[in-house]
């Protein structure tokens, strides 16, 4: 059997996330009947059916389910590869690092110095700020070549090193009810309505809602917030999850070190009993055997063990 090639993946991801074979080939900028034979071709050659079509609908079989997490993986790895190729030939090469707002925990200024410090021969260090799930698609696609990143994440095809813990607070507006405690149970903001993070994976969604720690199935102050809460906006950002918030909309969870960056005077923060914390991660493709990358990571590790314990300075 001849193994897929790139430009059949291609086609079975257009065909597969559109669910339309109109649409899909109207997006690849080809006609329908050459793209169907494609489809039907790589079928045969599988010897499973990817795809259940009739007059009214396509749908993935459990067979093109997996053909189309493994494509995309596939195709992406194709593009890095011929990115990261481009980029190291060039004549004077970089060390790409990306990261989102607030995602470095405070800390990239002193990693990016370690770094510097770490050898002269190393390439200049650039960084690239992109908006929620960019480092990681950045990452991916070969734009660049590690990042920070805060859980959770997607692993697969990658390496990485935690390097911060750290606790998440309660998100409240100024004048709510629960405000006015020092510390909060998960139990306490039942029933709250809680933001959704466009873009987030729905295997995230128990993390971001605060139904993945260990309150999570429920016990002696009761179950998680989110276990029969309405849904709260969807939000796109930081900012814009503060002010649905500051609005009384929403009540949410962030990082200490992204609530010390906001402080507002309609805003309260408060430590949450049960909430599982925030991950800072430096990660890299695993296949790097960059030693810009290396030194880098070395370069973050030793800051991290410098940083302050937020989880101990919240325990009481």
């Amino acid at each position: 059997m001849s193994e897929l090639e790139v430009r059949e993946l291609r086609y079975f991801i257009a065909v597969a996330e559109e669910l339309n074979f109109s649409r899909a080939a109207q997006r690849l900028g080809m006609a329908q009947p050459p793209l169907s034979k494609a489809i039907a071709q790589m079928e045969s050659r599988l010897g499973v059916r990817l795809l259940e079509r009739t007059t009214r609908q396509v749908r993935l079989t459990d067979a093109g389910q997996v053909l189309l997490g493994q494509a995309r993986i596939a195709v992406d790895a194709v593009h890095a590869a011929a990115r990261r190729t481009r980029r190291a030939g060039q004549p004077a090469p970089q060390l790409v690092v990306a990261v989102k707002p607030g995602g470095d925990a405070g800390l990239l200024r002193e990693i990016l110095a370690a770094y510097r410090e770490s050898g002269t021969r190393l390439p200049p260090p650039e960084v690239l700020v992109g908006g929620s799930g960019e480092p990681i698609a950045m990452l991916r696609d070969g734009r660049a070549d590690v990042a920070l990143l805060r859980s959770p994440f997607d692993g697969q095809g990658l390496d990485s090193q935690t390097l911060v813990i750290e606790p998440r607070l309660a998100v409240l507006p100024a004048g709510h009810p629960l405000a006015g405690r020092r510390r909060l149970r998960l139990a306490d903001l039942q029933g709250e309505p809680i933001p959704r993070w466009k873009g987030a994976a729905p295997s995230h969604t128990a993390y971001y809602t605060g139904c993945d720690g260990a309150e999570a199935g429920g016990g002696p102050t009761g179950p998680a917030p989110a276990a029969d809460a309405p849904e709260g906006p969807l939000v796109a950002g930081v900012e814009q999850l503060l002010e649905v918030v500051a609005l009384g909309q929403a009540v949410a969870f962030l990082a200490l070190s992204t609530t010390e960056r906001h402080q507002r005077p309609d805003i309260a923060y408060r430590p949450v009993t049960g909430l599982s914390p925030s991950e800072v991660v430096v990660a890299w493709p695993e296949t790097s055997r960059s030693p810009a990358v290396a030194a880098f990571v070395r370069a973050a590790h030793e800051v991290a063990a410098h940083h302050p314990d937020h989880l101990a300075s919240l325990a009481h």
